[in-house]
């Protein structure tokens, strides 16, 4: 008889161990099903079957090479911090300090985007942050350009941080008009293009509605990065614009590491305002250019911190200029500018 209890008990137990297994794997496979339906890493059917998107040869290509540079980074991301990393691998160059520097992958991406352009379009012009180095940056003319950052945030990648991605815009008659930007570690690729919206994972973004058209500075997050100034002078603008904004009031602050990823955060509500220029640290054109694009056409504002310069917004913004302000709504931008800069 006990032999007989424990029989059906086992059985039992049994029964309840491949129920529960048949329910995990049906949740994985409905997770599975879930996530690739979100995880879409090409270009959304709207703007292919769009009558008035003429840049989808130029958008597939910019998404293919970005998927393509971003998986070049991942050996890096997974070896670092165990027994398979070696640094030397990364062949570090400093540019302007210790705190500016290029990796070898940093190099390679930008070589094979560039040459895959070249190849499909031979007559656009490429303005890359690698090939310019610390030379003077080409100037934008109307002919088609890609302007290529092959990894921004290059200290989080060189340290294993999850936040850098491959950014890659191209401007017509001398403005952004379509970015795409692939952040390889967060499995997040960013698309906009002028006039189609702005997607992540292939789900538009959401425009300025709701919580993104009412949002102030008291209740926003607000981003800066500190960039490469070390001065004292510069170090003391920068850190009395942080104070002024925890004196105002605000949620609270970040600095990310990446200006391209911060401009992209901005744009789907992640965060609520970025500024940059209060000093030395001021961004470049392969710092905006994809970001400008996916931020505008998901609603933000975008301008100079500079008040002289606030009338150059959204797709007017100077890619060369060393100030910008960028936020949800164009309120939050006016409070964030006045608090900063002491207005």
């Amino acid at each position: 008889k006990n032999i007989m209890r424990f029989t059906a008990a086992a059985a039992a137990v049994a029964v309840t161990s491949i129920a529960a297994a048949s329910a995990f794997s049906a949740i994985k496979r409905s997770s599975s099903r879930s996530s690739a339906k979100h995880q879409h890493f090409s270009v959304p059917n709207e703007l292919l079957e769009s009558t008035t998107c003429d840049c989808k040869d130029e958008l597939v290509l910019a998404v293919q090479l970005a998927l393509e540079a971003g998986k070049n980074m991942t050996k890096h991301y997974v070896s670092k911090g165990t027994a398979d990393e070696n640094m030397g691998d990364l062949q570090i160059n400093t540019k302007m300090n210790d705190a500016d520097f290029a990796t070898a992958i940093d190099v390679e991406n930008e070589n094979f985007i560039s040459s895959e352009i070249l190849k499909k379009f031979p007559g656009h012009a490429i303005i890359g942050e690698e090939s310019t180095g610390t030379g003077t940056i080409p100037p934008l003319t109307n002919e088609p350009t890609w302007i290529i950052d092959p990894i921004d945030g290059t200290t989080n990648f060189a340290s294993g941080l999850p936040l850098s991605c491959v950014s890659i815009g191209f401007c017509r008659d001398g403005k952004p008009y379509m970015g795409v930007v692939f952040a390889p570690m967060t499995n997040e690729l960013y698309i906009g293009v002028q006039g189609h919206g702005a997607y992540r994972n292939g789900i538009r973004l959401l425009g300025c509605s709701g919580e993104k058209a009412t949002k102030t500075l008291s209740h926003s997050v607000v981003n800066f990065e500190f960039g490469y100034a070390r001065d004292e002078e510069d170090v003391e603008k920068m850190a009395l614009a942080v104070k002024r904004l925890l004196q105002h009031g605000v949620r609270t602050t970040r600095t990310l590491g990446s200006g391209v990823l911060d401009l992209c955060y901005v744009a789907c509500g992640r965060m609520d305002v970025v500024y940059t220029g209060i000093a030395a640290e001021g961004w470049k054109p392969w710092d905006y250019c994809a970001g400008l694009v996916i931020a505008v056409e998901s609603g933000c504002t975008m301008s100079h911190l500079s008040p002289s310069e606030m009338d150059k917004a959204g797709y007017d913004f100077n890619l060369y200029s060393k100030n910008m302000i960028c936020g949800v709504n164009s309120k939050v931008v006016d409070e964030c500018r006045s608090c900063v800069l002491g207005l």
